[in-house]
């Protein structure tokens, strides 16, 4: 699935554009010039040599600021989609195979958690443990955890119906044996679909979060609070929000990216892709069908029966 992802220009771009805001996260805190939570008396200073994206209200340097939130930022999203990977997948699955009651309980507990609104639950558990990204994302990952719980109970309903599984199980075989060599090959395609969509979805929770300043304890920096700070001071730096919702903004749109490629690279889709481009190579190089070839002719035109 990997080569085929990146044998497409879109699932290039978005790889692209996610290793390099993983790199953000490894490597920007050691890559800032100044001190992320140093302040100084130059405040909200503009574009310089010393500073490159100026200084926030306090005189903090707004780009080292922005390389050191980016760890936050990056591992609360994956916090996010692992914890809804988790939860959601495994119950998913074992809804189709472990009988009515399981299927029944975990239905109406998809449904529950579907019409809870994640923002203010969360809120509310950080209000009870205490400020901090931990339990604010593990709170909204399983929140999010529905998504994958249809999935790949979806996934798991269509491959139970085939034939080979019913043999299998009439065969006897074991429930745990039946998921490892049949189920799963088959529901991890909208499951890579689903996580790459989510992590998108952890990236905008984060941001949503820590803009309101959830999750986090100041002064320590994320995306979505240099974003929230500057949009206070929109007369002085009028310019100073974009950078922040630029990098959340292109974050989201190349886990959407990637999720679309993944879909379409999956299935179907994926091995019409893959003989599609193996015509096209074959007749690139002359190893294709012709009919002017004495070996290719058609048996009905030339006589043959």
């Amino acid at each position: 699935m990997v080569r085929r992802v990146l044998s497409l220009a879109s699932g290039r771009i978005a790889v692209g554009v996610l290793v390099l805001v993983a790199l953000l996260a490894l490597f920007g805190p050691l890559l800032a010039p100044h001190n992320p939570l140093g302040t100084g008396d130059d405040t909200l200073a503009g574009v310089s040599g010393t500073h490159w994206l100026g200084t926030d209200y306090l005189g903090r340097d707004v780009l080292s600021r922005l390389l050191s939130g980016s760890r936050i930022s990056v591992l609360g999203s994956l916090e996010v989609a692992v914890t809804a990977l988790v939860v959601g997948v495994v119950p998913g699955i074992l809804s189709v195979q472990l009988g009515r009651v399981f299927e029944w309980i975990t239905l109406r507990l998809a449904d529950t958690l579907v019409a809870l609104p994640f923002l203010l639950f969360a809120v509310a558990v950080v209000a009870l443990l205490g400020n901090g990204i931990t339990q604010a994302m593990l709170v909204t990952g399983v929140l999010v955890s529905p998504l994958f719980y249809r999935v790949a109970r979806a996934a798991t309903l269509s491959v139970t119906r085939s034939p080979y599984v019913e043999a299998a199980v009439v065969s006897g075989a074991s429930t745990g044996w039946i998921v490892r060599r049949h189920v799963w090959a088959k529901v991890l395609p909208p499951i890579a679909v689903a996580l790459a969509q989510t992590i998108g979805v952890g990236f905008v929770i984060v941001s949503s979060l820590t803009f309101l300043g959830i999750g986090v304890q100041p002064p320590a920096p994320t995306w979505g609070g240099l974003l929230a700070s500057d949009l206070g001071y929109l007369a002085q730096r009028p310019w100073a929000p974009l950078t922040p919702a630029l990098l959340i903004t292109v974050t989201v749109w190349a886990c959407n990216l990637l999720a679309d490629a993944i879909r379409d690279v999956s299935g179907e889709a994926g091995r019409a892709l893959v003989n599609d481009r193996r015509a096209r190579a074959n007749r690139a190089g002359g190893r294709g069908p012709r009919a002017d070839r004495p070996g290719n002719a058609d048996p009905v035109t030339s006589g043959g029966v």
